[in-house]
């Protein structure tokens, strides 16, 4: 399975770009999307599903532009949009059986397989009732499981977390990372700890342009002597943040801890392991 993204651009207006001139390979395995709100990575998980279409350039699966040729990958997706709504008066059973008639899929095993994401996504208790009862996490499994339900070769999830607590997070780790072996499924989010423990690349965008697109250790290690934490007093943060890129800041009897990223560490600084973080933030303030 490869996606091929080539020279991409979605243009609205003269001087407004979603996307500009963006290239991209995708192949098996759990590929990491990160990027701040409006970099433009929603844009271009609507253009692989093939929702929107792009001014220019090529998507292409396996060889097969599917610009030209839509249905080619519509019959192997599996996806989840940022914005997904619900039937409110149908339960769980009504509602994945009435996507199923709507992507074709039926037989002998629906039921069961119907059956069997609910129960991986813990909503089996709940399945019988209306929709329009669950909470913001529980309508978020939901989506998770209507994107499954054919067993997609290309799974694409738009900020797929939004709503679930701790433990939901982990169960929908564990559940991607078993399908990763079989597939390609895009995960983006600008939420990094959704992405560090279970992608096998990471690509960055801002902008609507791919900054880096490597496996997540050789991101890191491009920052991996630049992060250092400093105690300062609360009232010299701002004159830091001026000098200074900033990650994060905790509060320690009186004093602030930072952790700032830097080639010239101030005296009395403590170097510090990198993480993906530190090197997501790094790239964005840094383009």
């Amino acid at each position: 399975m490869k996606l091929e993204i080539k020279n991409t651009t979605k243009k609205y207006s003269s001087k407004k770009y979603a996307l500009h001139n963006f290239s991209l390979t995708i192949e098996k395995g759990i590929l990491g999307l990160l990027g701040p709100n409006g970099a433009g990575k929603s844009t271009l998980l609507k253009m692989i599903a093939t929702v929107n279409q792009p001014t220019s350039g090529i998507i292409s699966l396996n060889k097969n532009n599917i610009i030209k040729d839509p249905n080619y990958i519509r019959k192997q997706l599996g996806y989840l949009p940022q914005d997904f709504g619900v039937y409110p008066n149908l339960n769980a059973y009504e509602f994945l059986e009435y996507i199923s008639a709507m992507k074709g899929i039926g037989g002998k095993k629906l039921k069961s397989r119907i059956s069997l994401l609910l129960e991986d996504l813990n909503l089996i208790e709940v399945a019988n009732k209306p929709i329009g009862t669950y909470s913001g996490g529980m309508k978020q499994r939901i989506g998770i499981a209507q994107a499954l339900l054919n067993n997609p070769k290309v799974l694409i999830f738009d900020e797929p977390t939004v709503g679930l607590d701790p433990e939901e997070r982990v169960r929908f780790r564990n559940l991607i990372s078993d399908l990763a072996n079989d597939c390609i499924v895009i995960l983006s989010s600008h939420i990094v700890s959704d992405i560090d423990t279970i992608a096998d690349r990471v690509a960055i965008m801002n902008k609507g342009s791919l900054i880096i697109e490597e496996v997540p250790e050789n991101i890191i290690h491009t920052i991996s002597d630049k992060v250092y934490e400093i105690n300062i007093l609360k009232e010299d943060l701002a004159s830091f943040k001026n000098s200074y890129m900033v990650v994060s800041t905790t509060r320690k009897k009186g004093k602030l801890s930072v952790r700032y990223i830097t080639n010239s560490p101030l005296q009395n600084s403590i170097q510090q392991e990198a993480s993906l973080e530190d090197a997501y933030l790094y790239f964005i303030k840094s383009k």
